[in-house]
């Protein structure tokens, strides 16, 4: 890969719309469902900018409902890259309901990970990062301590699965209580 470098600008995305009936519940608030759908599609817009290749989502590091969202509102949706590895992003989506006055109130943030991909569906390079605030600055280096944590859950449930293939072939008897 070439040495290709990017600014979080770049690849922003917005996406807005009003919260019809059939996105909510009996209640009249915003499944949160189709929420998580909105904010996918928003993730995979901006790391499609950044990588130009094909994405697939990955995970979902934090989903954070700080309060709720109502048919007829307007919502809107704000994604920007906030940290990239080698072949993967992490998106942050914000997620605000916009008064009829212009006014906006957080009702959600989302870090998505997001994976390039070549024409092959393998995972591919995507360009580095140029980081031109405090505020990404500081948002690529909580990526990156929010990458290590990741990357310690994997391996931390590669080590589960492992211990589950070997009880499965585990032929003694326990008891129950017993490690």
């Amino acid at each position: 890969m070439e040495n290709r470098k990017k600014t979080v600008a770049e690849s922003r995305a917005e996406h807005s719309r009003i919260i019809m009936r059939g996105d909510t519940n009996g209640t009249g608030r915003l499944f949160g469902g189709r929420l998580v759908e909105w904010i996918d599609m928003v993730a995979g817009v901006v790391a499609r900018r950044h990588s130009n290749c094909n994405v697939t989502t990955a995970s979902i590091d934090e989903l954070a409902f700080i309060s709720s969202a109502h048919a007829d509102d307007t919502i809107l949706l704000i994604g920007q890259i906030a940290y990239v590895g080698r072949t993967s992003m992490e998106v942050r989506v914000d997620t605000f309901v916009e008064r009829l006055d212009g006014e906006k109130h957080r009702v959600n943030i989302a870090y998505l990970t997001m994976v390039a991909l070549d024409w092959a569906d393998r995972p591919t390079e995507v360009p580095r990062l140029i980081l031109t605030t405090d505020g990404e600055r500081a948002e690529f280096k909580n990526g990156c301590e929010r990458a290590a944590q990741r990357k310690l859950r994997r391996g931390q449930e590669k080590k589960r699965e492992n211990a589950d293939e070997g009880s499965k072939q585990d032929s003694g008897v326990h008891t129950i209580g017993e490690c």
